[in-house]
């Protein structure tokens, strides 16, 4: 799977008092869907994934997968403390015709995840995972960071394709991508202009390759049945890449675009898609001086909204930009008058 660019990591709504509110789920991916951006994260930390129970989680990812657009890629967060049941989830995420299982790395147990424990962790799930796994590193709220080492291990297994790295230290994305540098090149299926050819775009190809009507049914009295065209088949070509990194921060991310990164997975791109997604294309484009202006101008927001006020911020952020936000769960509280001032000010110039 071929990932590049930006991918929203999207926030999971809730009623009030707490339950699942799907109807604005579908609401946010449908507009999700309407904008450049290359895919999404579904429960991810953005998500509230941890706040979830199993139900729960089988519930967000159904909903979500059903509202996403055939061409966005939809990234599957199924970590959970014990393989069997990452496992289980993303065997879950495959039958919902999701593209990549992202795991971030078990913490509870902290002081016994040695090297070890953690190769074996993610071995075994991507050993029987029928999706490509994505490591999930996210030392801000696990207390954990996944060794370089331990990366360029992994990156060495024909079932993990790449990381989500939160650290925020571009040193550690460049050790990284060196790291990874050596890492076997995978054949993945892309879209004639080179863009990720998901499993949706594929169930969504039409099974009938002929409209054909025979002759004698026409020079006979039997009514002819109008068949309508069948969709036109995406053109598909092949991409070699290798170990894929993607950034978590916003604030960092031309920088880890100049760094070797292939794109990001940012919580900032939940609220303001098209603002993330301007950096990344005045990037591609090769106008270093647009793409340095374009980050320069989310950097306050990014760092208050995401880094300092994190979930309640970013739902927040996501009420003044026409996607749904609501209530975080408890123990996480909504933000207070002065504080949605703050956000409300930096969002000024960030309207979608």
């Amino acid at each position: 799977m071929l990932l590049e660019g930006i991918f929203a990591a999207i926030t999971t709504p809730f009623y009030p008092d707490g339950r699942l509110y799907p109807r604005k789920l579908e609401h946010n991916v449908d507009r999700y869907s309407r904008t450049p951006i290359a895919g999404l994260v579904v429960l991810g930390s953005t998500g509230e994934a941890v706040m979830l129970g199993d139900e729960e989680t089988r519930e967000v990812l159904r909903v979500a997968r059903e509202s996403a657009a055939p061409e966005k890629v939809l990234l599957a967060g199924v970590a959970r403390e014990s393989a069997l049941e990452t496992i289980k989830l993303a065997e879950f995420a495959a039958a919902q015709n999701y593209d990549v299982a992202l795991v971030r790395t078990p913490n509870y147990y902290s002081p016994q995840m040695r090297p070890l424990e953690m190769l074996t962790y993610y071995r075994m799930v991507a050993d029987h995972s029928p999706l490509p796994v994505m490591l999930y590193s996210i030392p801000k709220f696990t207390h954990y960071d996944l060794p370089l080492e331990i990366i360029a291990e992994l990156a060495q297994h024909s079932n993990i394709i790449g990381i989500k790295d939160s650290s925020g230290n571009l040193d550690r994305l460049k050790k990284l991508v060196a790291a990874t540098r050596s890492a076997p090149k995978r054949s993945t299926a892309v879209t004639n202009v080179f863009t990720a050819f998901t499993s949706r775009m594929m169930l969504d190809q039409p099974l009938e390759p002929s409209t054909f009507v025979p002759v004698d049914i026409l020079g006979t009295n039997v009514t002819a049945i109008a068949v309508p065209p069948p969709k036109p088949k995406v053109a598909t070509r092949t991409k070699e890449v290798g170990f894929q990194i993607l950034s978590g921060s916003a604030d960092t991310f031309k920088d880890a675009l100049d760094a070797g990164v292939a794109g990001g997975v940012l919580a900032f791109a939940g609220f303001a898609p098209q603002a993330s997604q301007e950096i990344y294309t005045a990037w591609k484009d090769n106008d270093p001086k647009l793409a340095a202006e374009k980050q320069q101008r989310i950097v306050e927001a990014s760092r208050i909204v995401c880094g300092q006020y994190s979930i309640p911020g970013i739902k927040f952020a996501c009420d003044l930009n026409g996607y749904y936000g609501g209530r975080p769960r408890l123990p996480l509280l909504p933000l207070n008058a002065e504080e949605q001032a703050r956000v409300t000010k930096l969002m000024t110039d960030l309207r979608n």
